[in-house]
């Protein structure tokens, strides 16, 4: 083999150096030959292209049908960002070229930056992190290099009970503790408790705004002002800016710290543990401790600069997960600043108008308004020993990808739906007619349909504890 891949080299490089285009003949070894063939079945292209597009069919995606994952805004990727993404332009660069042969894709990083400033209402960005939790413990070692930097150990961080698991986790591994917040029953923050908790070694609290729930934190400014005169900060959860883009900025409402999920609120593509990508931004004052390199602009060219001896230091290889940045580039662009505003009130329209259609019939924890996204309890419906994980599978009977279920963990049978605003009416009916009707009429009359869901799938009910615990990585 060794001698067979040097002759292939030579031949191959000197058809390079001639600059050569011809077919070079390359005789094979003798013992090298198979002496049998492959074995490959006959096929026709017919029969090939079916099997291909029958696979590609049992994938589901939004390409199919609707997705309305609670907390996840699983809203349509624009065809014009993968178009743009997939210019040999942008994906044939490498990240160890000279700075003086990248220059457009840094201007683009930079522009980005400043985007996503003015659309957050913070002053600076830091794009390498690779996720929302990644954007996440990214920012609490901010929080905790900044304290360092000032003399202050400040042990204790605030994660109200209704928040993204990932909050906790993120704290825990920056080197915090928790001191989890009871929230009121529609996820809001309640001041009184806060008070009681909020010591001078408490760093800063993680907020998300809207709240899991789908209810806008109406004491936000209160809060902030209680929060800083401790002299902690506050952190936001970006994962619900979907929300609120172009209409209220974070840093209007006191956060000193966020993430942003690229992969959903500009969105890329979201789901199947990746891609991702989770901007941190801060207020001025913690600019000097975000990771490096920083972008910077000297007269009319972009460098990186390391000398940031604050800084927490790198946290990803290279600039970030560039083509998911690239894609969040051209979506504000091409939405502009009228068109973001409107793509948040569609989703709360949405939302709303989803809403109005259950909460006559089923339990609404957080009242009968939400923003982009709310939370429904089947616990006063459910009988015949159905539970919620068993309505989540008879859904997948009707061709639909189920709704998040089981949180957040403060409503008991929880089912999470967030329609985004991509979807259109007659879809958002269609779901409503078919969740229904397994709810009204199925649960009674075929009990046992549902719990014997899904029959429609490839596979069908799977044990997920040990799928979780044992999982197969290969065929």
């Amino acid at each position: 083999m060794e001698k067979l891949l040097n002759e292939l080299s030579s031949k191959c490089n000197s058809a390079y150096k001639l600059n050569c285009d011809t077919e070079t003949d390359i005789e094979i070894p003798e013992n090298l030959k198979r002496k049998s063939d492959l074995g490959l079945p006959n096929i026709s292209e017919i029969d090939l292209l079916r099997h291909f597009t029958n696979l590609s069919r049992k994938n589901y995606s939004l390409s199919t049908c609707f997705y309305p994952l609670g907390s996840c805004t699983m809203k349509h990727n624009p065809l014009i960002n993968e178009r743009i993404a997939k210019n040999r332009a942008f994906n044939l660069i490498h990240p160890y070229q000279p700075t003086e042969t990248m220059q457009g894709i840094l201007k683009i990083i930079y522009n980005l930056e400043r985007d996503l400033c003015e659309i957050s209402g913070m002053n600076c960005f830091s794009l390498q992190q690779a996720a929302g939790a990644h954007g996440e413990f990214t920012g609490l070692l901010v929080i905790a290099k900044y304290f360092k930097s000032i003399g202050q150990k400040r042990i204790h961080i605030i994660v109200p009970d209704s928040a993204h698991g990932t909050n906790s986790a993120s704290a825990v591994m920056a080197g915090f503790n928790v001191i989890p917040l009871k929230s009121n029953p529609d996820g809001s923050i309640s001041i009184l408790k806060l008070k009681k908790i909020l010591t001078p070694d408490v760093a800063g609290i993680m907020l998300t705004v809207p709240n899991t729930l789908g209810v806008f934190e109406k004491n936000i400014l209160e809060i902030s002002k209680i929060v800083h005169k401790n002299g902690s900060l506050l952190y936001y959860d970006g994962a619900n800016l979907n929300a609120i883009m172009g209409i209220v900025k974070p840093g209007d409402m006191g956060f000193d710290v966020m993430h942003i999920n690229l992969h959903k609120t500009f969105s890329a593509p979201h789901g199947g543990g990746g891609p991702g990508s989770g901007p941190v931004g801060v207020k001025t004052f913690l600019e000097p401790f975000l990771p490096v390199p920083r972008i910077k602009k000297k007269k009319s060219k972009f460098v990186l600069d390391y000398e940031k001896h604050n800084s927490i230091g790198r946290v990803k290889a290279f600039f970030g997960n560039f083509p998911i940045i690239l894609k969040a580039y051209v979506y504000i662009k091409s939405l502009g600043a009228k068109g973001l505003k409107n793509a948040s009130e569609q989703a709360v329209l949405n939302a709303n108008y989803m809403l109005s259609k259950f909460k006559n019939k089923i339990t609404v924890p957080a009242g009968d308004k939400c923003m982009h996204e709310f939370v429904l309890s089947l616990k006063s419906l459910l009988k015949n020993n159905i539970k919620t994980v068993d309505i989540a599978k008879r859904l997948l009977d009707y061709g639909y990808y189920s709704p998040t279920i089981y949180f957040p963990l403060i409503v008991e049978e929880a089912v999470m739906i967030e329609p985004t605003e991509t979807e259109s009416k007659k879809t958002l009916d269609l779901f409503i007619n078919i969740f229904n009707n397994i709810l009204f009429e199925e649960m009674s009359k075929k009990p046992h349909k549902i719990k014997e869901a899904p029959v429609n799938t490839p596979l069908k009910r799977l044990n997920e504890i040990e799928a979780a615990r044992k999982p197969v990585l290969k065929w």
